[in-house]
């Protein structure tokens, strides 16, 4: 139940309608309640003779409200289809899965909510008024606040137009999914390092757990599976982690020692998606990211300073890394593992970060330099040697790559210098970068010739 519940509140969360529903209902509760203050009497007649609020009678209230009624529905409805609009030709550059950060985005939301809201306050008030021949009421202080409303809203035109201008721009996208990373790191590592799995040994008599349903897993309850797996006196082993999709009639964990009611507790703590969208899920964000950079490179946009744009903030996040752990997914309770969840590790987290970019980059040497240049700052940032393994397998990658695609030999010159670079900062830090300090001659590892340079067979 809390894992549909998280279900639930994520999808709310995310909600373009929620926010402007909201101010809707407020609108017409405001309305209901200033036309109730007019109606007791409390706006002396004093307040009306001293021009601080409307002091007109019923027909050109009526006038007064059907016009701002009318600009108000008639502005949020051109405003949105030319919204509409732009966030198409956006989504055919940057992707269409970029689209939810701009309806999760608040200004839109408060947007809409104001032109709704204000309508919807003007035709509740409206409906109150009444002529002379009627029985004049005029609601004097609820059309004053209609008059500020109706300002507002010019207001928040303004805002909304210099709002939009800067968030299809795709420096603007590329920076506003990149903050999205930057807490998505903060959220799901941690300071100090989690035990590791147990042996795959530990599995060899373990009970298959085979789950009909299909879709991505969005929400997991880890705590409580984890205390129900102690109380049951064994241990679960999923077989796929948050964002990740599940086949009907695939097996989705293991248990140790078998117990009854194992498949039961799992499907209790997980809730599906159809999309493949999950706040415990990194990748998932940085996968956007790279989309954008896939997209940029592509021989109907080819723009590969997009792509630069991205491989920064790719950087940027895996420094935010360097001082932080990945969880390993173990669960201990009374210091045994209760359950463990997949969890992705810093290959993984690199390969999701590199690897579509480079394939479609292949033949960029622009591209393939700033990847170069990145990865030096990163292993300047980054202190563990398996980490640091992981950073130079990439670069032995995108050497090859550029072995095989790029032909000039001024770029290939350009190649060698940024990965002569990545050397020297992996062996010397930034001290030997900066005053010029090269990999020991003596080493083949480094494959450093000292009259020739990089020896000739890396690179023919």
């Amino acid at each position: 139940m809390t894992a549909r519940l998280r279900k639930l509140l994520y999808a709310l969360g995310n909600a373009f309608w929620l926010l402007p529903a909201a101010m809707v209902i407020l609108g017409i509760l405001s309305a209901f309640a200033l036309i109730a203050v007019d109606r007791s009497g409390l706006i002396s007649s004093r307040i009306l003779q001293g021009n601080w609020l409307y002091n007109g009678g019923g027909t050109g209230a009526r006038t007064l409200l059907g016009a701002v009624a009318a600009s108000t529905i008639g502005v949020a409805g051109t405003v949105f289809s030319i919204t509409i609009a732009a966030l198409s030709l956006a989504a055919g550059q940057m992707g269409p899965r970029l689209l939810q950060n701009f309806t999760r985005d608040r200004g839109n939301q408060i947007t809409l909510g104001a032109f709704l809201g204000t309508f919807s306050y003007a035709m509740m008030v409206l409906r109150s008024v009444r002529t002379q021949s009627e029985g004049e009421f005029v609601p004097h202080l609820a059309l004053s606040v209609g008059i500020l409303l109706a300002f507002f809203c010019v207001a928040t035109l303004v805002f909304f137009v210099g709002h939009m201008a800067g968030r299809i721009n795709v420096d603007s996208v590329i920076d506003l999914v990149g903050t999205e990373v930057r807490k998505a790191i903060a959220r799901l590592t941690v300071a100090d390092p989690e035990p590791a799995p147990p042996p795959a040994s530990f599995w060899l008599h373990s009970t298959e757990v085979v789950d009909d349903r299909r879709g991505y897993l969005q929400q997991l309850d880890a705590d409580t599976l984890a205390d129900w797996a102690a109380v049951n006196e064994t241990a679960i082993r999923l077989l796929l982690r948050p964002g990740e999709y599940l086949f009907p009639g695939a097996v989705i964990a293991l248990v140790t020692p078998a117990v009854e009611g194992a498949g039961v507790a799992i499907r209790d703590a997980t809730a599906l998606s159809s999309q493949r969208a999950s706040s415990a899920d990194l990748e998932s964000e940085i996968r956007q990211l790279v989309e954008v950079a896939v997209r940029a490179l592509s021989p109907g946009i080819n723009d590969p300073h997009t792509a630069m744009s991205v491989l920064d903030r790719l950087g940027a996040a895996l420094c935010d890394v360097a001082s932080v752990h990945l969880p390993t997914g173990v669960h201990l309770r009374n210091d045994r593992p209760a359950l463990i969840v997949p969890s992705v590790n810093y290959d993984g987290l690199t390969d999701s970060m590199f690897h579509l970019i480079r394939q479609n980059a292949a033949g960029s040497a622009a591209t393939l330099i700033r990847m170069l240049e990145v990865l030096t700052a990163v292993v300047g940032c980054e202190h563990d040697t398996t980490r640091r393994q992981s950073l130079q397998r990439h670069v032995d990658l995108i050497v090859d790559d550029a072995k095989r695609n790029i032909e000039n030999p001024a770029d290939l010159a350009d190649i060698r210098a940024r990965h002569d670079n990545f050397a020297t900062m992996m062996e010397h830090g930034a001290i030997g970068a900066v005053c010029g300090a090269r990999p020991d001659p003596s080493d083949a590892s480094t494959l450093w010739s000292r009259d020739r340079g990089w020896s000739q067979d890396r690179w023919l």
